[in-house]
């Protein structure tokens, strides 16, 4: 059993920053890849970023130049940097992580961008 608890969220202006935690119960050497969904209200859930172990990333376009992912394998921790927000960032953002073959799913924090 592994647990993902995502924190960092939080309510920002349109063009600042925030950064979110995405803390593994077990080493993330074991998890790969490790990747970051957004869920805007109403919408399904997308892909934001992922980063594997050998620290390959992948963005989705919308994203790209203005999120970095990044893991702290001491703190067993991945991040979202998140900059230059907008208000179709708003959502709630959620970690996912693959262990022994099974996907397993954080609770989710909640952005709020506004204009």
């Amino acid at each position: 059993q592994v647990q993902l608890v995502e924190s960092g969220g939080g309510l920002v202006q349109a063009g600042g920053s925030l950064r979110l935690s995405c803390a593994a119960s077990v080493s993330i050497f074991s998890l790969n890849p490790i990747s970051w969904y957004h869920q805007a209200p109403g919408k399904q859930r997308e892909l934001v970023a992922r980063i594997t172990n050998d620290g390959t990333t992948d963005y989705a376009d919308s994203v790209k130049g203005r999120f970095t992912i990044s893991r702290d394998n001491a703190k067993n921790t991945v991040y979202l940097q998140m900059n230059a927000l907008k208000p179709e960032d708003t959502g709630v953002y959620y970690c996912n992580a693959i262990f022994l073959g099974q996907l397993y799913w954080g609770q989710g924090t909640q952005v709020t961008v506004s204009s």
